[in-house]
Parts: C-alpha cells; structure tokens; sequence
C-alpha cells in the first residue's frame, strides 16, 4: 500500500447543535466559577471572600439555564425525568455505566451545592438577613462541606463538558448502520483488504455508510412515537444474543433500555442452562425492563435475570408473543431503547410490527 494515512482520516467531526454547545458553555462556566470560588473560600484571605460570592452568584444561575438547556435539546421535558426516575415504580435510576445518567445526576446535585452556597454569599453580603445561611459559609463545618463537596462536583461538571466536546468525534466506521462489535469486525476486515489494493478510505467510508442490514436482522429504527428500535427477530443464539445485549449496554442517550427475548429453539439438553447464561447477560447489559418469551427456558432466562441483580417488577415472562405485545405496551413508552431478538418459532416479529404500529 503506497502512503500514510492521516490518522485525522480515521474520525470524523460531531454534529453538535447550538442548544447542546451552549449546554456544554454554560455547563462549563457553572462548574469553573464554583470550584474556583471553593477554593479562594477553603485557601484565600479574608479581602477575597467577594471574589468567592462572584463566583457562586455565577455558579447557580448558569447551572440553572444549561439544565434548561439540556431539556430542551432533549426534545421531550419527559426523557431528563426519565433518566433519574422509573415512572412505574418511582425508583431513583442511576446508571455509572451510562454518561447521561451519570451526568444528569452530577448536575442536579451541583445544583443543590450551588443553590446552598449562592444563598450563603447572599447572607455573607448582607443582601438577605438569614443568620441560618452564614452557616453555609467557611470555616463553619456545614459551609466547609458545601465548598469541598460543591466544588468536587462543580469541578467534574466544567470537566465532563469540556471532555465531551474533545472526544465526541466519531469513527468514520460509526457512519454504517450496522450494529455492533461482530459487524464492525466485519467492517474492518473487509476495510484492511481494499486498503491492500489501494482503494481510498474515502470511497471505504461511503461504501460502509450504505451498508444495510438484512431484514429483521438488527434494523435500526427511530420511530415517530418516540422509541428507538432494534428489530433482530429473524432468529437467536446464545453468541448472537449475548453480541446483541453487549450492543444495548454500549448505547447511550436513551431514557430506558428494555429488551423483549423469545426463547431459543433446539439448543437440546443444554436450553436451560445457556438460558439462564444469558438471563445474566441480560441484567448486566443494565436492562431497565426485561420481557422473557416462551416456554421453561424463557422463564429460566428471566428467573436467572433476577437472580443477577435485575429488579423482580422489571423482568416480566410471558408465553407467547401475543401476550409479550401486550405486557410490552403497557410498560414501554418514548425515550426508550428496544431491542426484541428471538428464535423464529417464537414469533417476536410480531412484536416489532406492533411496537411499528403503535408508535408510528
């Protein structure tokens, strides 16, 4: 092969709009004033406490404004509530794996941090007479804590943006629809042999963008009502399911991830056991709902799901398709990621074609 590529070849840029740019800005401004102004409170001198008040009265108003920011690039008010809380149990949802959710947490307890020592630097300036806010002040214990714990917080905050924005570029191999490591394997491969004969990454790349998926064989769909969908209903295995559940716990910027698996077919004497393998998978793929279809080996999955940490009120079993549509309605709503694979013989192509129907 004659010459070296640029590795700059090998990205290429985010497509970063204005309202999520100035999230990132704004984001940014609240966390740097608060860490700043945390340490001129915890090391400085007593003539710098009005630079330390300038910075928490920047602090909270801007992490105000880029937390509306972030819901409106959202779209939908629902999907920031949705990344914290689980509607249909009311339970706090945090994913460490995931940055949104990390990020949508750190943000609402900077927040909190802010909002306490914007209302102490009130006090300490005489513009409110509340004695119980100089508390929130250096050296008390209480104000220490707001300006080490806040400026922690607000250090990670400025952080997080600012490493978001340096390392968002994507892969040009991000461009092809096709999901997941075991495609984009076949990708590169496929890339290393017309590189050989000199075929220009640029005309790779186009190629690789036009790519499809066979039907029913991990389409990618954004549906109008909402949901993202994953339709691999063609068939199952234990290898192809386990590539399919690494591939849900890798995405981001869902609300929720939900996975509906039909029972594998013809695996023998050995069903329930790569069952219930692959119930654990499924709950460390951090599954937010889990519906498990067909006969024992389905429920094997399901009940090895719970026993991996899944809560008992997100894995559902159910024993046909018919009844997995229905069961999947109720629970699955916009925002959410959904991933339905299954044996042919179980059907769960009729799942994606009513999911299809509904949220259209």
């Amino acid at each position: 092969m004659s010459g070296d590529l640029p590795s700059t070849w090998f990205t290429s840029p985010p497509h970063w709009q204005w309202l999520i740019i100035l999230y990132f800005f704004v984001g940014g401004l609240a966390g740097g004033s608060f860490f700043i102004a945390a340490l001129i409170d915890l090391f400085g001198r007593p003539e710098d406490r009005p630079l330390s008040r300038l910075g928490y009265y920047i602090a909270f108003p801007a992490v105000l404004v880029s937390g509306v920011l972030l819901i409106l690039d959202l779209g939908r008010p629902l999907r920031f509530w949705h990344m914290m809380v689980e509607s249909n149990t009311w339970q706090l949802m945090f994913k460490p794996y995931s940055p949104m959710s990390v990020g949508s947490w750190s943000l609402v307890f900077f927040g909190l941090f802010s909002f306490a020592a914007f209302l102490a630097a009130l006090a300490d300036a005489r513009r409110v007479r509340w004695p119980w806010a100089l508390r929130l002040r250096p050296p008390r214990i209480a104000g220490t804590l707001v300006a080490v714990l806040g400026g922690a917080l607000g250090f990670f905050v400025a952080s997080y943006t600012g490493v978001l924005l340096a390392v968002t570029n994507r892969p040009i191999w991000a461009d092809t629809p096709l999901l997941g490591l075991g495609n984009l394997a076949n990708v590169l491969a496929a890339t290393a042999v017309a590189l050989e004969f000199d075929v220009p990454l640029d005309q790779i790349a186009a190629r690789a963008a036009a790519l499809q998926p066979a039907r029913r064989r991990g389409e990618l769909m954004r549906l109008p009502g909402g949901i993202t969908l994953i339709d691999d209903s063609y068939n199952s295995s234990p290898a192809a399911l386990r590539r399919a559940l690494d591939t849900l716990r890798a995405a981001t910027g869902s609300a929720r991830k939900v996975a509906v698996l039909g029972e594998m077919l013809e695996l023998g004497a050995h069903a329930t056991r790569l069952h219930e393998e692959s119930g654990a998978a499924a709950a460390a793929a951090g599954l937010d709902l889990l519906v498990a279809v067909g006969g024992p080996p389905a429920r094997a999955l399901a009940d090895a799901a719970i026993r991996a940490g899944m809560p008992t009120v997100a894995v559902l079993h159910v024993a046909s398709s018919a009844d997995a549509v229905e069961r999947a309605l109720q629970r699955i709503r916009p925002g959410d990621l959904v991933l339905v694979k299954g044996s042919r013989g179980i059907g769960t192509d009729a799942v994606v074609e009513r999911l299809k129907a509904e949220f259209a």
